[in-house]
């Protein structure tokens, strides 16, 4: 079969076509003629993890060891990337009850990735659901990663109807579903995104846009009950002040410090910061189906690629200005 590999840590071109043995499905497992996967933060991040330093990990620095043991100190441990997909299932081991051979799925594979490949196996209790009917393959892609877990952070957030909600970085993956489900929730939302992602934010349903290489949303004199910033770009400190008394700075990433900051406003009856985390979960996938048919969450697809040019799909990806998502069809 033919899969997208690396080798080595680096820039897009250390991505090539290498032909590996199918897999056969083992005793609970489902095998997945995979038809497209997605290009998101985290294969990007996985492609060049090598280089990454402390203060572009967009976790608490003492965690980067241990990251780097995991993903492998000089070279990747794990060598075909790709952590979301979308195909049909070609056939099933012994004692499959979920899953039938022909069933179109769509699944979220987490840090073990492994969808830029033509064939992947997985056990049927992963994160895996039916394909929203109403998509395509490339579509239904481009889903999982971001929908699970911004369901998972909302719910976290506590998100109200009539609440006054901010997305920092509504563009990108997680932000695109958060911005969709404020919106499905009832909350007003202001979309904080570069210059190329306005319209397509706005395509989301975002209420407001603020460009961020050109405003600073510090210093409009607006004020959220709900601040959600996907990357961890913003201090609490220039946010307090857009804030409302009670208002809630949701870190999807987050560092020590943001920690602390939570730790100490915890223990305030005023304004909060929140270090958000989710565990992905087959129930948070079926409920992105069910939003996603009853047309609750769309997908805007920037463009597809074949797998010869996977390089320069990381490469949109990674160099910004995307206008939707960026996706790999076999």
């Amino acid at each position: 079969m033919k899969a997208i590999a690396y080798s080595e840590y680096g820039p897009p071109e250390v991505l090539h076509i290498r032909e590996m043995e199918k897999p056969s499905p083992k005793d609970g497992e489902i095998l997945i003629r995979v038809h497209a996967t997605s290009v998101n933060f985290g294969d990007i991040t996985a492609r060049n993890f090598g280089n990454i330093s402390s203060s572009q990990f967009n976790m608490p620095g003492f965690l980067l060891f241990p990251a780097r043991l995991s993903f492998g100190l000089r070279k990747p441990k794990r060598q075909v990337l790709g952590s979301e997909l979308s195909g049909v299932v070609e056939a099933v081991g012994k004692d499959v009850k979920k899953f039938k051979p022909g069933a179109e799925i769509f699944a979220l594979l987490g840090m073990e990735m492994g969808a830029y490949a033509e064939y992947l196996c997985l056990p049927e209790n992963k994160v895996i659901a039916l394909k929203p009917s109403n998509l395509s393959h490339a579509e239904a892609a481009a889903l999982p990663y971001g929908g699970a877990m911004a369901i998972g952070l909302l719910r976290k957030a506590n998100i109200q109807p009539g609440q006054k909600v901010l997305i920092i970085g509504a563009s990108g993956s997680i932000g695109a579903v958060a911005l969709q489900l404020a919106k499905y929730y009832g909350a007003e939302v202001t979309a904080v995104c570069s210059t190329p992602g306005m319209d397509y934010v706005r395509t989301l349903g975002a209420d407001h846009v603020i460009d961020y290489t050109r405003e600073d949303f510090t210093q409009n004199g607006r004020q959220y009950d709900l601040i959600f910033d996907v990357l961890g770009r913003s201090s609490f400190n220039r946010c307090k002040s857009s804030l409302t008394p009670k208002g809630r700075l949701v870190y999807v990433s987050f560092k020590m410090k943001q920690l602390l900051q939570m730790g100490w406003t915890a223990l305030s009856r005023g304004r909060k910061v929140i270090c958000a985390m989710t565990v992905e979960n087959t129930a948070d996938l079926e409920q992105v189906r069910s939003l996603a048919e009853t047309g609750k969450l769309k997908v805007i697809l920037d463009q597809t690629f074949p797998p010869e040019q996977a390089a320069a799909a990381h490469r949109l990806v990674e160099n910004g200005g995307r206008k939707g998502s960026v996706v790999i069809t076999f």
